[in-house]
């Protein structure tokens, strides 16, 4: 136990948990609706906990959740190996600046070693400078755009 806190990786079972941490990701990306206005139900949250692509991490403190990320490993074409992206990433606003992100991704680090994969990468929005120093101190920075294409209708 860091910190007086401790890692662990989702799955089969914890749905709680994970319904927990989908909270928390509401409460500290200041978007409520998006995390809980439509929850899933309990077997939709089971199946996706049981698959191996889908990495979600908490970091506890006692039972409660004070952190978390998820990741998803892609599998790359061009040569046989895997990349990680982290789509969210959080911390309670009462639990920052203890280390508790920078843990979760050597958490992930971890992982990513065991599975194969030959990186871990992660965007931040532009203003997040939290976020920016973390991701600085941890790996290279590179400027790209993100595009956002709608579904065909």
């Amino acid at each position: 136990m860091a910190g007086g806190f401790t890692f662990k990786r989702l799955g089969p079972g914890d749905v709680a948990l994970f319904r927990d941490l989908n909270a928390m990701f509401g409460a500290a990306f200041g978007d409520a609706d998006a995390y809980a206005g439509a929850p899933p139900s309990d077997v939709y949250l089971e199946e996706l906990l049981a698959k191996p692509h889908i990495i979600p991490l908490v970091a506890l403190s006692g039972e409660g959740v004070i952190g978390g990320l998820v990741a998803y490993e892609l599998d790359k074409f061009e040569q046989a190996r895997r990349e990680l992206y982290i789509y969210d990433l959080a911390v309670d606003e009462t639990q920052r600046r203890r280390g508790v992100a920078q843990g979760l991704i050597a958490e992930l680090q971890h992982i990513a070693k065991v599975r194969g994969a030959w990186v871990i990468y992660v965007q931040a929005d532009y203003g997040d400078e939290p976020a920016i120093a973390l991701y600085t101190k941890l790996g290279r920075r590179e400027d790209v755009m993100h595009f956002d294409i709608d579904p065909a209708e």
